[in-house]
């Protein structure tokens, strides 16, 4: 049985397309394997929203290829964003790989894996290799991405919902490597989240590039409620699913029905993951966000009275081109004040064929740098409060299963997606459980049990 390697790069989307392509090759009898050295199939799955990311995947890659030298048989692919955008440029890059993926057409990965498996069987000469480029655009693709790969314990998974971004922030490729907004039915999603339901699933994240905007261009308003309101309203009735995330959103999409949702929906948790990307307007302006930071607090408002307790974290870039020291403090500023549970800060990376790549007045590396590091500061000391506020309190978990930094213990997250750390036993993976918070590192807790369930 041929064993396939998967390593993926990048956002919660590649780790949602990672695990389809998974599961199509276990379903042709593939073995999936966590090391690299005794795969016969080697796949990275790759993003390209930073340059970092890019690097990365091609570093990794070029140390695989040593593993050829004992099977020369061995199958290396690129597959998703920096596959779509690069194309048959990553054969000049990586020679020795035989398979380039682009985002539309994960489901086909099976398919050239077998006929590059197929040829490598009957012929070992490389002059017989010809690898496979395939970055075409496919209707319906949104609607490939429906299997999952569930390991026995697991209690949470991913959802796919849409595809695409029509939005075209000035720094951003996704709009280039995940093409325009596509929407999966309604029904269609529905059908997956009860079949996760059956197996144990309790808790679904819903997935899109710019999730609160699912359906906007397929699909009509009823009774003044979004598509995405209708998506939220129809996986709440579920039976099985306890808690139901999404991300990541835009502030525009954050319309009234969608904040009343997350407070009448008790299975919507009191989580909303809301990109800033910068607190200054002249920046945001330049980085085509349609929002100013006045519209932004109002909104943080807004949330927060309709959803007493709500965490609200963040992405922010710091670096991006004409940034000066006052746009930056602007920004600080604004992330002081509004308090984020935690965030995602990022220095801004140029990327091909965007509009910012080509703006005048690109920041040195060391600008970005202390930029970040400053801005982390700010973000960790509010992160570490607020963390503070909890110890003492009860506060429901989903226990996940073991921590990842101590198998003697169990982890969870609460409603707000902190990270619980608590004593347990294996039977208590999959059950809601009352815990009082006794401790914090700033981004973990610690706690004890109320009750443990049978």
């Amino acid at each position: 049985m041929p064993k396939v390697y998967i390593k993926t790069y990048g956002c919660q989307m590649n780790e949602r397309d990672s695990e389809q392509v998974a599961q199509m090759l276990v379903d042709r009898g593939y073995q999936r394997t966590g090391d690299e050295q005794e795969a016969d199939v080697i796949l990275l799955n790759t993003c390209s929203v930073r340059d970092m990311a890019e690097q990365k995947a091609i570093g990794k890659m070029g140390m695989l290829n040593r593993l050829r030298r004992n099977r020369p048989n061995l199958i290396f692919g690129y597959l998703g964003c920096m596959a779509q955008s690069r194309g048959e440029q990553l054969l000049q890059e990586s020679p020795h790989v035989d398979l380039v993926v682009g985002t539309q057409r994960f489901h086909r990965v099976a398919d050239y894996v077998d006929q590059l498996y197929q040829v490598k069987a009957d012929a070992l000469m490389d002059d017989l290799r010809r690898p496979i480029v395939d970055i075409e655009a496919e209707a319906g693709s949104q609607n490939t991405i429906k299997d999952h790969q569930l390991t026995e314990q697991q209690v949470t998974a991913f959802v796919s919902i849409m595809q695409g971004c029509n939005m075209r922030c000035s720094f951003c490729i996704v709009p280039d490597t995940r093409g325009p907004e596509r929407a999966r039915p309604i029904a269609e999603v529905v059908d997956e989240v009860r079949g996760l339901a059956d197996q144990g699933i309790r808790e679904v994240t819903l997935l899109g590039q710019i999730v609160n905007l699912y359906g906007r261009h397929e699909f009509p308003k009823i009774d003044g409620k979004s598509p995405f309101v209708q998506l939220l309203e129809a996986v709440h009735e579920v039976e099985g699913i306890d808690r139901i995330r999404f991300t990541s959103p835009h502030p525009i999409g954050f319309r009234p029905d969608l904040i009343q949702a997350i407070a009448d929906l008790p299975k919507l948790v009191e989580h909303v993951h809301l990109p800033l990307q910068s607190g200054s307007n002249r920046i945001l302006k330049k980085m085509r966000r349609t929002y100013t930071r006045e519209k932004f607090r109002e909104l943080t408002g807004q949330i927060r009275d309709k959803v007493p307790g709500v965490a609200i974290t963040t992405d922010i870039i710091v670096g991006f081109p004409g940034e000066t020291e006052e746009d930056y403090l602007a920004t600080r500023e604004l992330a002081h004040e509004i308090g984020f549970d935690n965030a995602f800060v990022f220095r801004y990376s140029q990327r091909k064929a965007t509009p910012a790549s080509d703006m005048d007045e690109q920041l040195e590396e060391s600008v970005k740098e202390a930029r970040n590091q400053d801005l982390l500061k700010v973000i960790d000391d509010h992160a570490r409060r607020i963390s503070n506020t909890l110890i003492g309190q009860q506060v429901e978990i989903l226990c996940e299963g073991l921590s990842k930094t101590n198998h003697d213990r169990l982890s969870g997250r609460t409603r707000t997606n902190k990270i619980v750390v608590f004593e347990g036993q294996p039977r208590h993976i999959g059950q809601l459980l009352p815990v009082n918070i006794t401790g914090s590192t700033g981004f973990t807790l610690y706690g004890d049990p109320v009750v443990l369930g049978t």
